[in-house]
């Protein structure tokens, strides 16, 4: 029995934190602390430290081994002779790790808060009860040996998991049976490298949150942020299987029981391209009093797998069925919050999902092959164009077309990711692009050209003054045109696109304009002292009251 616990202990995973049970009593000399971290032996302490530099020089190789591969070959290592003795060199290095392994695992042994720990965990596997998921999750280990809470196939027809849930695709060119024959052979060496590029620095310069050396990096400021959702907000962690076998890390704070309005809401948060729940926008709707469920992409932190679009999109599905049958809401109770890149699964999940209350979209982007171009030589403009999309096909805009419901935009002035020349070029942020394509869409009687040019006009300010000094230029009246569009809407009821406006006069047209872009944005500047901005929504591209939404 005793050699059976050893061999566990091995074999078990890395234990960080021990959060206090919001029940236990605080009797033991830690009052005013619902967790602690956990306090390792000397043994443990070091045969673990030599383990963790191994794997971070492992992890250093792995992604430097196309160069070291090449550096091997010109200097003619790469042979026989030499590979013998290197592979027995590796070969006692990799005995010595086990031994090391093993000490960890006594070091293990002999300390009774890791005993306890991995005896729950290995309870809970055989007998996973909602007691034994409530001890284990007073523990922050390893994600991959969580148990898994919920999986995509509860719920959905098993058969269908292999294709993944449905995305939309670029349009095929229409040619004829030879000449596509032809094509593909032609452009069989451009899809080879673009395959390459795709799965190689492509996908890890699109989404550097899935680098692991960025995640050691950070590890202790997840770990903390982490603590503080489970230990103030009372976050539950959980696992859940995607369609495509990725396993998926989030967190959900409850703040039903609380018994206020905003708590009934669940806010679902999608980060970007570099956050993660434990540090992301989660903060922002928790300030507003709402429930929340924040989740990372597959690659980063706990989740498996890696982050290209149907994987994304496979990960958002399996939260949403997690948030509907599992958790209980409704999807006219869910709104959906996205940040930076974030915004293509937050788009995919209203499209897919159009009963879903609103819709909030904090610096993102119409689509991804503008700002890929951008970073890249002009020379490569065929391959990247391939490249995106093929394999990276964040298509934002079309997506949200597809949604009826209320959206709001939060644009950045200063953001220098998302725009295609510079900070400074207020005109180049994509989130403006987004904006138009959705009001043409929705209103596009109104959104003439000469709409357009004086919203583009609008959106050229710098701040809120500049704005308003657009705004009065036209002497837009608000009731005006809350009432135009309330009378039209009652008069109707139709899906969008309307056609309010086209027996309207131009200036009334480019009131109606100005009015819907100022009630559909929020501008702030990446710069500004306060960041946090309460916004109370009356108006969202729809007569509609929603919510106050917090803006980071």
């Amino acid at each position: 029995m005793a050699g059976w616990m050893w061999l566990r202990c091995v074999l078990g995973p890395h234990l960080q934190r021990i959060h206090r049970s919001p029940e236990q009593s605080r009797t033991d000399g830690r009052a005013g602390r619902r967790g602690w971290s956990y306090q390792p032996r000397t043994l443990e302490k070091h045969t673990d430290s030599i383990l963790g530099w191994a794997s971070a020089l492992w992890s250093l190789s792995y992604y430097s081994s196309p160069l070291l591969l090449c550096y091997l070959y010109r200097k003619g290592y790469i042979c026989s002779s030499k590979l013998v003795p290197v592979s027995q060199y590796l070969g006692t290095v990799l005995v010595c790790l086990l031994g090391v392994a093993c000490l960890r695992g006594w070091g293990r042994w002999k300390n009774l808060e890791y005993l306890q720990f991995i005896s729950i965990l290995e309870a809970t596997k055989k007998n996973h009860t909602p007691e034994n998921k409530k001890r284990v999750r007073c523990y922050d280990f390893d994600f991959s040996y969580w148990p898994f809470d919920f999986s995509w196939t509860e719920v959905n027809n098993p058969k269908l998991s292999k294709a993944g849930v449905s995305l939309l695709k670029p349009e095929p060119r229409l040619r004829g049976a030879a000449d596509s024959v032809l094509n593909s052979v032609r452009t069989l060496p451009c899809q080879i490298i673009s395959f390459l590029v795709a799965h190689s620095f492509g996908r890890r310069m699109l989404y550097p949150g899935s680098v692991g050396l960025l995640q050691k990096a950070m590890r202790p400021m997840l770990q903390q942020g982490q603590a503080r959702l489970i230990e103030e907000f009372d976050g539950q962690r959980n696992k859940l299987v995607a369609c495509d076998g990725n396993e998926i890390d989030t967190m959900f704070v409850d703040r039903r029981r609380d018994g206020g309005e905003t708590g009934q809401t669940l806010v679902i948060c999608c980060e970007g391209n570099a956050g993660f729940y434990e540090v992301g926008c989660m903060n922002t709707p928790l300030e507003g009093g709402y429930s929340v469920l924040g989740w990372n992409h597959p690659g980063f932190g706990g989740s498996t797998g890696v982050p290209f679009p149907q994987n994304e999109a496979n990960a958002m599905d399996v939260v949403i069925q997690f948030a509907i049958h599992r958790l209980g809401f409704q999807l006219s109770d869910i709104v959906i919050y996205a940040w930076s890149i974030g915004g293509f699964t937050a788009s995919w999940a209203v499209m897919s999902y159009p009963e879903i209350q609103s819709l909030v979209l904090d610096a993102s982007f119409d689509d991804l092959l503008p700002l890929a171009l951008k970073v890249m030589p002009d020379s490569w403009r065929p391959l990247v164009q391939y490249t995106v999309r093929q394999y990276m096909n964040l298509n934002n805009a079309e997506q949200l077309l597809k949604y009826q419901g209320p959206v709001l935009l939060i644009r950045r002035t200063r953001d220098e990711i998302i725009t295609t020349t510079g900070p400074e070029d207020v005109m180049s942020n994509r989130g403006n692009d987004l904006l138009l394509k959705l009001l043409q869409f929705r209103y596009p009687k109104i959104m003439t050209d000469e709409g357009i040019r004086v919203v583009r006009q609008w959106l050229g300010s710098f701040n809120h003054l500049e704005e308003a000094s657009v705004y009065s230029g036209y002497e837009v009246d608000d009731d005006w045109c809350v009432s135009v569009l309330q009378s039209y809407q009652a008069e109707r009821d139709v899906l969008f696109p309307w056609s309010v406006g086209e027996d309207m006069t131009l200036e009334g047209r480019r009131q109606l304009a100005l009015f819907l872009v100022n009630k559909s944005t929020d501008l702030l500047s990446m710069h500004s002292i306060t960041v946090c901005t309460v916004v109370s929504l009356v108006w969202f591209l729809k007569c509609s009251h929603l919510l106050s939404c917090s803006s980071l």
